[in-house]
């Protein structure tokens, strides 16, 4: 937690640093000639950053989900709960992606900015324009995993990853060996994240001094808003989580929202769910969880189950695609959320998985990657809207399992729960 609040205070620094350097060298130096060429020269590190970002997105994918799918089993296997569970986490994920959607097609938070499309991207990106259905259907079953990993062809990495798993789940004991390989892997692939996003002051830096020194502070105001608009956006998510609880537990609904609040505030102050996870579970089952439902569904949740940062998600990608003039059509953005939501899933312990992934989709469509180095520099700022956002929604569905297997919240209970609250309070 600490090292990652130190680059967290580093980023800000290069945040407020690149902003005040691509500031004076617009005041010192007007001409358009020589701006460009500062931010021709000074983007060298901010290339380098996006390059091994790139580098790590498909092994990581790859070794991530197949250990995820693999450790759910065999759906049969998984039982009632498990389904139960599976159908709340995909609507909760589409209710996210697809708020998100409309508000940022509403807010169109990065229409007025207007950057410049980079010269290897703009090519791309008009080839890509007239998407068809078919052929994208088609596209996403690989003919060769070496082909797709090499080309970084995430959507089609993402399949063979599903099917490997599943079949490895279901063939049991003997692909023990195999799992254990790919976590280590996936350990490997972590810890190389890591080393890399440590880079990320060096990154925000250079990305922020060229874009101010490019389009001058009106981009700071458009940053401002888009947080904003990023916040509005999770409060009404949590109105329709708490809601859609709401109808399920009915009144019981409000015990849990006590127990919750600290565990929330816990990871919103922190940015880091797995701070909140022991202290989230314990609240579960104070307030009446039955610890089987909550030893299952909240761990499953915490890979499966991220509604605030899909949200982010879908506003990153969309606001990036907004701000390089890229107008997509609705069945377009439509299939992105479909792939953000796919692509999420597994990866919840990657450091800043998000952006990850943000950066994956962007890949894939052909989108300007060099935006996820504009959001890098404030992205502390969503990372703790959208994990306190992924905690409760992951509690709320823990209690929505809990009431429909075993009458969650029974007045003996609440009763228990409140007991023991006192009697912890006292000691």
């Amino acid at each position: 937690m600490l090292r990652k609040n130190k680059l967290a205070f580093w980023i800000l620094v290069a945040l407020f640093a690149g902003a005040c350097t691509g500031y004076v060298y617009r005041e010192w130096y007007p001409d358009e000639a020589s701006v460009k060429k500062f931010s021709h020269d000074i983007s060298i590190v901010t290339e380098i950053f996006l390059r091994l970002i790139k580098m790590l997105i498909a092994p990581l994918v790859l070794s991530t989900l197949i250990v995820g799918v693999a450790r759910v089993g065999d759906i049969r296997a998984v039982g009632r709960i498990g389904v139960k569970a599976l159908a709340w986490f995909v609507a909760a994920s589409l209710l996210s992606l697809c708020l998100g959607l409309l508000l940022v097609n509403f807010f169109k938070p990065g229409l007025h900015l207007h950057l410049p499309m980079p010269e290897k991207t703009s090519s791309e990106a008009i080839s890509t324009t007239g998407l068809d259905f078919r052929n994208f259907i088609t596209h996403v079953f690989p003919t060769s995993i070496g082909d797709a990993i090499t080309h970084n062809e995430i959507l089609q990495i993402v399949v063979f990853a599903l099917f490997f798993g599943i079949a490895a789940a279901a063939i049991g004991e003997r692909a023990k060996a195999v799992v254990h390989f790919f976590e280590a892997v996936a350990d490997i692939m972590l810890k190389m994240t890591g080393y890399v996003i440590a880079l990320a002051p060096f990154a925000v830096f250079t990305s922020l001094a060229a874009t101010v020194a490019e389009n001058g502070t009106d981009i700071i105001w458009v940053f401002g808003k888009l947080i904003l608009e990023f916040y509005l956006g999770i409060a009404l998510l949590w109105m329709m989580i708490l809601l859609a609880g709401a109808l399920v537990m009915r009144k019981k609904i409000l015990p849990l929202i006590k127990a919750i609040a600290e565990p929330v505030m816990l990871a919103f102050s922190t940015a880091s769910s797995e701070a909140a996870f022991p202290l989230l579970m314990d609240r579960l089952q104070r307030v009446g969880c039955p610890n089987k439902i909550v030893s299952f569904v909240l761990p499953v949740g915490y890979s499966f189950n991220l509604d605030g940062s899909m949200m982010y998600m879908t506003f990153a990608t969309l606001f990036i695609a907004q701000s390089y003039g890229m107008n997509m059509p609705v069945e377009k953005q439509i299939i992105i959320l479909l792939v953000l939501m796919v692509m999420s899933k597994g990866i919840a312990g990657v450091p800043r998985a998000a952006l990850v992934v943000v950066a994956a989709s962007l890949t894939m469509f052909h989108l300007p990657a060099e935006g996820v180095v504009l959001l890098l520099g404030i992205d502390q700022l969503f990372d703790m809207g959208r994990t306190a956002t992924n905690v409760l929604g992951n509690a709320v569905a823990t209690g929505v399992i809990s009431r429909w297997e075993q009458g969650f919240l029974s007045d003996s209970s609440v009763k228990q729960a409140q007991t023991s609250s006192i009697h912890m309070m006292e000691s």
